[in-house]
């Protein structure tokens, strides 16, 4: 027999909500396994549980009608459909093998001491400087630095296009609320950079932008499909980087005990990063929607229906992690829902664990103390959630 599913009236894209989702999240945490979200008509699932058996079924819980709020089936999108995200198998097996053989484990590895010598320059710019903004600075400079060039992407223009791009993108994964409106009148600026830059003749030869073209060729995808892989990969690997290294040092200036940790033993460096992306998941939300009907903990959720996965929710569930809104370089976070899982696991998510610890590497080096000189400030979108601003005070640490 199946219970009566909970209903809510909350605008998951609302300011308030945007601004702060914890209290939010709770609420369809405590409501239940499912929630229908009358405003959207569709169903949120925020429990860690819920949310992970969800990803693992990709079969019941399908990608190609798009991971935005807009129906693919029903409704034209801004763009063409991101061949990995948005894509079920076998279509999405081609795509998988084309980008998975360039951000191969040995591909990454032969670029750590290249990122860490960057990251070592950067760091000790911002020593030099004293106070900052960590955002600008450090976050936003690392991926714009070293991801950037490891796509091929050239200098002239990235500073400018390339954030604005990311940021765009995942707003326009939204309702038509204001912040979608603003990502359209954006777009008209930003996107025919983006556009002219997703081809080899822009690309440098040796970069995973140009070897994506390559690869995807022999796997019998055409000139526009390859580009908008590499559109896909260049929206996925920037922002959500930026948030994760921006969360990341907020993190660490609020708590400089932890940060002292960190520095007394950099085997932490990647735990503290999965503790990060844990409590501020870059990506907070993704749908997905229903092949069949499923009971979700004795409430049916039928065929057709669409779901909103909330990573945000999911991260700080208390029924799997003890005191969760705390932030603890030393909690085993690795069973983290902020890189997906799955199917749709984020591919590249060594690449960022590669910048990461470049980063931290640097700071714990150089840097004696990371302390906040300001309130930060935190840029509503969408679907992911990160920092605008972050003013930092860097101390210097004795030699």
């Amino acid at each position: 027999m199946h219970g009566i599913a909970p209903v809510s009236d909350m605008d998951l894209f609302g300011s308030d909500v945007l601004a702060d989702p914890y209290p939010a999240y709770e609420k369809l945490r405590e409501a239940g396994p499912a929630v229908m979200l009358e405003r959207y008509g569709v169903w949120g699932f925020a429990r860690h549980d819920v949310v992970r058996r969800a990803l693992l079924d990709h079969e019941t819980f399908y990608s190609s009608a798009g991971t935005g709020l807009t129906d693919l089936r029903k409704e034209s999108s801004w763009r063409s459909r991101s061949q990995l995200q948005e894509a079920d198998p076998p279509d999405h097996a081609r795509a998988h093998s084309v980008v998975g053989s360039v951000f191969s484990p040995a591909a990454v590895r032969t670029l750590r001491e290249p990122w860490f010598k960057a990251a070592d320059e950067l760091v000790l710019e911002c020593v030099a400087a004293g106070e900052i903004d960590g955002i600008a600075r450090l976050a936003q400079a690392m991926p714009l630095r070293v991801f950037a060039d490891a796509l091929g992407i050239p200098e002239e223009g990235r500073e400018e296009h390339l954030p604005a791009f990311a940021e765009l993108a995942f707003n326009l994964n939204g309702p038509d609320n204001e912040l979608f409106r603003q990502a359209m009148n954006s777009a008209r600026s930003v996107m025919p950079w983006i556009v002219e830059h997703l081809y080899p003749e822009k690309l440098s030869p040796g970069g995973w932008g140009a070897q994506i073209h390559r690869l995807a060729r022999t796997e019998g995808f055409g000139r526009e499909e390859a580009a908008v892989l590499v559109r896909g990969i260049l929206a996925a690997g920037m922002d959500t980087t930026m948030k994760g290294l921006g969360s990341l040092l907020w993190c660490l200036a609020t708590h400089p005990d932890q940060y002292d940790a960190l520095r007394a033993d950099p085997r932490l460096t990647r735990p503290a990063f999965d503790e990060a992306v844990r409590l501020e998941s870059p990506i907070q939300l993704f749908f997905r929607t229903v092949a069949r009907d499923v009971d979700v903990e004795g409430l049916t959720v039928p065929a057709g229906d669409r779901v909103v996965l909330l990573f945000g929710a999911a991260n700080r569930d208390p029924r799997r992690w003890e005191d969760p809104d705390r932030f603890d370089v030393s909690r085993k976070s690795g069973g983290h829902l902020g890189f997906g899982a799955g199917l749709h696991a984020c591919i590249g998510r060594m690449v960022a664990y590669a910048q990461a610890e470049a980063m931290m590497t640097a700071l714990a080096r150089h840097c004696a103390t990371v302390e906040l000189t300001a309130p930060p400030r935190w840029r509503p979108n969408n679907t992911i959630r990160g920092l605008a601003a972050l003013p930092l005070r860097l101390t210097t640490a004795a030699r």
